[in-house]
């Protein structure tokens, strides 16, 4: 019989190549992402900006809101599980997971689940609610988009599209008894894949709790001020270049459409995809190619590229409850 290490082995027990692989895997992604900034911000000239700074403050501001928002909702979704952690813990575990944005569909940020083992809640149980999650976010653009729908006929492909997949999603979770799945594929011998199929169907099985009525429309209405206040926060710097020219419900539009766009194309925080769709959408409003190129990477920059520098200060301050999760697994 293995024996385990005790609860409060030091971090020195680990094996050496086991924390070496770890570190030496949030140092390439964190090269990625410095690379990836860099393209970015090298294409960005501020100068139109400098006298309407208060304006892009202000901006983000708006996107830490939808921040505080979003930890709200998560620490709700923590709750339901039946766990009430410090605010704290829940904010800096959160904002962790938004070092990993950069990862395809963003399920990177999964990897805020490992915090969260010594404290007793499983992992399925945080992929159920990042799903869940995942899926009220992409239902929030959803909505608003829909303020230009009639606008932008081009784009409506893409939302029906999305429509479908968080509506299907939702009724899968909700309709399919999952939890007898997962015990049901428990019992079978385990190959590799029936063992995958297996996880995905005790996420789900968790994902359904998350979808009662209270929750369901709490984590809504949460999500939509929070994505409006960043959309919000687009008009208030597009103002700046040219005053008037865009309304309220148009910038919610042009930003809801262009995640939407970034979030079905499935690559790493939606690079490329979401930069030009942004872009475009802003020129059929009025703004010449570099003002729209402009406003764009300045969005990006607010919205994305903020939350990835919060994201690894997380980690950061994380470090010795990583080192804890760790331990968990020898336990």
């Amino acid at each position: 019989m293995t024996q385990n290490a005790p609860p409060d082995a030091p971090a020195s027990q680990v094996p050496a190549w086991r924390r070496a692989l770890i570190y030496g895997l949030l140092a390439l992604f964190a090269g990625w992402c410095a690379l990836a900034f860099r393209r970015d911000i090298a294409q960005i000239d501020l100068t139109p900006l400098k006298a309407g700074w208060m304006a892009v403050v202000a901006a983000g501001v708006l996107s830490l809101l939808n921040y505080v928002l979003r930890v709200v909702r998560w620490r709700l979704y923590l709750k339901q599980l039946g766990h009430v952690l410090p605010w704290r813990f829940v904010s800096l575990t959160f904002m962790s997971g938004f070092a990993f944005t950069l990862s395809p569909g963003k399920v990177g940020e999964v990897v805020r689940g490992r915090y969260y083992l010594p404290h007793g809640i499983s992992l399925s149980s945080v992929t159920g609610a990042f799903f869940v999650e995942r899926l009220l976010d992409l239902l929030v653009m959803i909505m608003l988009a829909s303020a230009v729908l009639a606008e932008l006929k081009q784009y409506q492909f893409f939302l029906w599209v999305a429509l479908a997949l968080v509506g299907g999603l939702l009724a899968g979770i909700a309709l399919v008894p999952w939890a007898d799945v997962s015990v049901r594929l428990a019992q079978q011998p385990h190959g590799a894949l029936l063992k995958l199929v297996q996880k995905v169907a005790a996420m789900l099985a968790s994902a359904r709790q998350f979808l009662s009525p209270g929750v369901l429309l709490m984590g809504l209405a949460l999500g939509a001020v929070a994505w409006a206040a960043e959309a919000i926060g687009l008009k208030l710097v597009a103002d700046v270049v040219t005053p008037d020219l865009m309304s309220i419900p148009a910038a919610m539009g042009v930003y809801s459409i262009a995640i939407i766009v970034g979030a079905l194309s499935f690559l790493p925080g939606g690079l490329g995809s979401t930069e030009t769709v942004m872009a475009a959408l802003l020129v059929t409003h009025g703004y010449s190619t570099p003002q729209a190129i402009l406003l764009t990477l300045v969005c990006r920059l607010l919205t994305l590229w903020l939350a990835v520098l919060i994201g690894w200060l997380c980690v950061w301050l994380l470090r010795d409850e990583n080192n804890k999760a760790v331990q968990a697994r020898y336990v």
